[in-house]
């Protein structure tokens, strides 16, 4: 599997024994690509890069350098609970590092969402040659790229164009130092989350939500300020809070906020109040190539609309987006 090609006899991985297998198969590439040298992961915490980091533990053990970057577009309490699984109760040999202002200061002002991919991707990179610098022997670097991504960011032959870039794909500049491995790269959302049951990573890890590499500088669109920034993670945590008190996040694929940078007019005590719109989406699919709409309790999405226009400052109104895959992508960026 050394191609960005998925063979058409691969067999799709949907039962623990096919799972091993394919564990099996990748341990000894990994192997047999990296040797004695070791290996910097983009650790995000999210489902794939979980199950990279899982698998190269096996695969090579100490040889494997977490690096956690927070890049100020994370979740509420994301950060914090990536350094207590990996580090607490895994034992990863993990690497912290706050690089909030940073990020932000390179995305001001940009709107276009396939220049804040490329922006974000191409940070990354320069965050672990610095890493790697402070390190002996790294050669390498694994990501938890996953067959969707490739697929998305390869032109397609009708058209020319990309659907769009992902920051670990297309967001990639052409002098990287580092040699990729990426062992789930022609996996489905699916099969990663078989592998990762496999390699025994618990349930609340490998059932967690989606979270695109670029985080939440996708969901605030058009160019990212810091008021929007905030005012989309705390209501996307109340929305996350609901779905769980709900049972929602056990049948909902994926489900987030995005804040467009746009404002309208609301009243608020009695006064003018101009705030953003949040916009609600909730999916469901198998491979990510295709999504259909969760149908949400009305009960429950004028619950959440309470929540956040009286908890959350800078939001005036809460919109639900009905829009399947395709037509619109998974995210709005």
């Amino acid at each position: 599997m050394n191609t960005n090609v998925r063979p058409d006899s691969m067999e799709r991985i949907t039962t623990p024994e096919l799972a091993e297998k394919f564990i099996a198969e990748q341990i000894a590439e990994v192997r047999a690509q990296v040797g004695d040298k070791k290996v910097l992961l983009a650790l995000s915490g999210g489902v794939d890069s979980s199950v990279v980091a899982a698998l190269l533990i096996k695969a090579i053990g100490k040889q494997l350098v977490c690096v956690h970057v927070n890049h100020g577009l994370m979740r509420k309490g994301e950060s914090e609970q990536v350094i207590e699984v990996f580090r607490n109760q895994l034992d990863a040999n993990l690497v912290y590092i706050d690089a909030t202002d940073r990020f932000l200061d390179l995305l001001k002002d940009v709107a276009d969402p396939e220049k804040k991919r490329k922006i974000i991707g191409g940070e990354f990179i320069k965050v672990f040659d610095e890493e790697a610098a402070k390190l002996d022997g790294i050669s390498f670097l694994a990501q938890g790229t996953i067959y969707p991504d490739i697929l998305e960011s390869i032109k397609a032959e009708e058209s020319g164009k990309p659907v769009k870039s992902h920051h670990n794909v297309g967001g990639l500049p052409e002098d990287m130092q580092f040699e990729l491995v990426e062992p789930v790269k022609l996996l489905f959302k699916d099969e990663v989350r078989v592998v990762g049951k496999a390699l025994g990573l618990p349930a609340s890890m490998v059932d967690r939500q989606p979270f695109p590499g670029p985080g939440l500088g996708v969901r605030c669109l058009g160019a990212i300020t810091r008021d929007r920034l905030n005012a989309l993670r705390e209501a996307d945590a109340i929305l996350r809070e609901e779905f769980e008190i709900a049972g929602l996040n056990k049948t909902v694929w994926q489900y987030f906020i995005a804040i467009p940078d746009i404002k309208s007019v609301g009243v608020k005590d009695e006064l003018r109040y101009e705030g953003w719109p949040a916009i609600i989406r909730a999916i469901n699919t198998t491979d990510a190539m295709s999504a259909s709409i969760e149908e949400i309790p009305y009960a429950l999405l004028h619950k959440i609309t309470a929540r956040i226009t009286a908890e959350v400052e800078g939001i005036n109104r809460v919109l639900y987006d009905l829009t399947p895959k395709p037509v619109g992508t998974i995210e709005w960026e």
